[in-house]
């Protein structure tokens, strides 16, 4: 595993190589393990892409130094393009819905950032919306588009990916991870299946999104508590590719709301529901290959512990699961 041993440059040079640390509720013989990214400066798996996709874009000549970057988002995003943006001289204008977190949104404008907010009932549709007309009165702007741009996925498959196979010498049997834009996974799973094409590939969402719908399954759309990951329109998420994938798992609000306070009590990892969701699926994937039942390379499962529980302390996420507001 790298760490850094050397002064760096800029808080740039913090993003990735984050720890992979193995989960102790799991099959003995199966280990799980997750990659710590509140380790991150911005404190999510979303500075990945926010350094990637804004380097890229500006090399590309798509984005131009003093433009700006306009992305509709729920809060993470925009943390780690607000922390990029600072380091490369462009703007950021963030379009939030104003049910998220208010530790995100507070953040974003510490980074610099400027945050409009769009009414809770229009959804991440009217910020979508919101983003766009601003792009077209704003010069020198663009919208990244997180949730249709490929860079997303190749900012995964270009850093997340390698790191967890450097770290585990190569051995990996299934990778497992949330899916909100789905680039994390679909970067994960991409490089995974390079290394060996029978790596097994699970997608999680909370019971309510309809990712499950993309492979035949026949579920209920329903609200749900679990903030970053899920979709009430699969349409919407075009970089998900269903035949990456082996299975998609639904776990309840409850179940990973039990868990993410279980890490907190008992592992010492303070996160979020997302990382709940992860953690619970990635054991059940574990239990299946120790018992035979999924037949994976190599007795290991990873996944991904996205972000940090102090995002929505406010929301009482370690309150009873009736106090919580997801």
């Amino acid at each position: 595993m790298t760490t850094h041993r050397e002064p760096l440059d800029s808080v740039l040079d913090t993003v990735g190589q984050t720890p992979l640390v193995r989960v102790q509720d799991a099959p003995d013989e199966v280990p799980v393990y997750a990659k710590l990214e509140s380790f991150n400066p911005g404190a999510s798996v979303k500075d990945r892409i926010g350094k990637y996709m804004l380097k890229r874009m500006l090399e590309d000549g798509e984005l131009v130094p003093g433009g700006t970057v306009i992305e509709p988002t729920a809060g993470n995003t925009g943390i780690g393009f607000a922390v990029a943006a600072g380091q490369l001289d462009v703007n950021a204008v963030f379009v939030v819905p104003e049910r998220f977190s208010v530790e995100k949104q507070q953040l974003m404008a510490a980074l610099g950032a400027e945050v409009i907010n769009t009414p809770t009932e229009d959804g991440m549709g009217g910020a979508i919306d919101r983003a766009h007309q601003l792009a077209e009165e704003t010069e020198n702007a663009v919208v990244p588009q997180q949730f249709g741009n490929p860079l997303n996925v190749e900012a995964h498959y270009e850093t997340t990916g390698p790191e967890i196979y450097d770290a585990l010498d190569g051995e990996v049997g299934a990778v497992v991870a949330g899916c909100g834009t789905a680039g994390t996974l679909m970067g994960m799973a991409k490089y995974a299946r390079e290394q060996n094409p029978d790596t097994y590939v699970a997608a999680v969402e909370p019971e309510g999104s309809l990712y499950s719908t993309t492979k035949g399954a026949d579920v209920d759309e329903e609200e749900y508590k679990i903030e970053g990951i899920g979709t009430h329109n699969p349409a919407t998420n075009e970089l998900f590719e269903p035949d990456l994938v082996d299975e998609i798992v639904q776990v309840p609000d409850e179940t990973a709301h039990d868990e993410l306070k279980r890490l907190a009590r008992k592992e010492g990892h303070l996160v979020a529901s997302s990382a709940g969701a992860a953690s619970v699926v990635a054991r059940q994937v574990a239990e299946k290959i120790e018992s035979g039942e999924i037949d994976a390379p190599y007795d290991s499962v990873v996944t991904v512990f996205p972000d940090s529980s102090e995002r929505y302390l406010s929301k009482g996420i370690y309150r009873s699961f009736a106090e919580w507001d997801g």
